[in-house]
């Protein structure tokens, strides 16, 4: 029997994306999930990328390198958690493979994630791409959601896993509230909000144009996502928080420093109002977006009360937090209030509902990544992997459904 070689990992998202090899306890990369190619002005974006070819086809780069590239345009393939240009996504695959993992795709089966209410064409473009192109042996394609329930485990004891649960997955470009049971999505509860880490960036992006000056214009967005990252909090209450910081400003104000990337000149900036207001937006949208004016904790009250009813209860005890825009210190807390307020408020009766049990777990992305490893170590994962051959067989359809795993059963 020839030795098997551990699946590829890879969690594409719309900021970022991780790959790895099954096993281990983090990914080998984190990188942007963009991409810089080579295009003329004077011909379409579309019809200029099909003339290119032979050497010129192969001139590109991803990830950081894509970023730092002047003389090329960066493209991000991926939007609002969708694959929009799949030719871009193929080359992307390509150097993810070959230059960063190393592998040979025909000796590694791959695990795959995919957002909710990802089309079933989605599903066969990317398995067009992966048997076709790169010739692997196996793909599974998993719902981030049910991932992140399943990544819970790891601070439970075996009684208490389940695979029922709502999950907030909030990442760079799209949030959702996604309801699961017994390990799979209620497609029709789940609910989009339009609010995630991009638009926080933004946000605060404005925030310092408005009252800061000596920020290089090229550099405000970067500038404004290194804030957000370093200084922002969810905060009980903005205007006990607006208080404090009035009251005593050389204790809350921080200071960010920065150099400027043409003249190589020092500057700083007080980051003061910013550190709460950013990702306060979750809970008071209509500070950054005037067509929405839901908070999240309505939504996800509105989500859980879609849902059949003897599913409600137990998806009131979960809620699992995952991707890297709830990270923020205290988000789990505050939804919880806010969330157990909603419900006290639709009935007096609430403490048959929640009795104060509504339990929150915090998750970062790499813990999602962590979960995607171990459960390529399962050997019913290459039980329930989409074979070469059944493709050869049947065609990309195969992957429009998956298998729940029976170790998450």
């Amino acid at each position: 029997m020839s030795l098997q070689l551990p699946p590829c990992v890879i969690d594409c998202g719309t900021g970022y994306t991780k790959i790895g090899y099954a096993g281990n306890t983090e990914p080998q990369f984190i990188m942007p999930s963009c991409i810089a190619i080579k295009e003329s002005a004077s011909v379409g974006e579309q019809a200029q990328r099909r003339l290119v070819r032979g050497v010129d086809d192969l001139d590109f780069y991803i990830g950081d390198e894509a970023v730092e590239k002047p003389n090329y345009a960066t493209k991000w393939p991926i939007r609002h958690g969708m694959v929009e240009d799949w030719d871009l996504m193929e080359k992307f695959m390509e150097q993810v493979i070959f230059k960063y993992l190393r592998a040979e795709p025909e000796d590694h089966s791959f695990l795959m994630t995919e957002p909710p209410l990802n089309t079933p064409e989605n599903r066969e473009y990317l398995a067009e791409i992966m048997f076709e192109t790169f010739n692997i042996p196996g793909l599974y394609i998993a719902v981030q959601a049910v991932l992140a329930l399943a990544a819970s485990w790891t601070s439970r004891q075996v009684g208490q896993r389940t695979l029922t649960g709502v999950v907030i997955d909030s990442g760079d470009g799209v949030t959702h509230a996604i309801p699961v049971a017994e390990g799979y999505v209620i497609g029709s509860c789940i609910k989009h909000i339009p609010i995630a880490g991009r638009d926080i960036t933004f946000f605060i992006q404005q925030l310092l144009r408005d009252r800061e000056v000596g920020i290089p214009p090229e550099q405000s967005l970067e500038t404004a996502k290194a804030v957000k990252e370093r200084y922002c909090y969810i905060c009980p209450d903005i205007v006990k928080e607006f208080t404090k910081y009035d009251s005593d400003p050389g204790k809350w104000i921080k200071q960010y420093r920065g150099v400027n990337a043409i003249s190589k000149t020092a500057f700083h900036i007080d980051v003061g109002y910013e550190r709460f207001l950013g990702p306060e937006i979750f809970f008071h949208p209509e500070f950054a977006n005037p067509d929405f004016m839901q908070p999240i904790s309505d939504v996800v009250d509105e989500v859980i009360q879609s849902c059949p009813i003897d599913v409600r209860r137990p998806l009131y005890k979960n809620i699992v937090l995952s991707g890297g825009s709830t990270m923020f210190r205290d988000f789990g807390r505050r939804l919880q209030r806010d969330l157990k307020r909603v419900v006290d408020a639709r009935l007096k009766l609430s403490e048959e509902l929640s009795g104060g049990r509504i339990k929150f777990l915090h998750f970062q992305t790499s813990n999602l990544f962590l979960h995607c490893m171990l459960l390529c170590l399962q050997p019913e994962f290459f039980q329930v992997c989409h074979s070469k051959k059944d493709y050869d067989e049947i065609g990309p359809s195969i992957c429009r459904h998956n298998p729940v795993f029976g170790i998450m059963s």
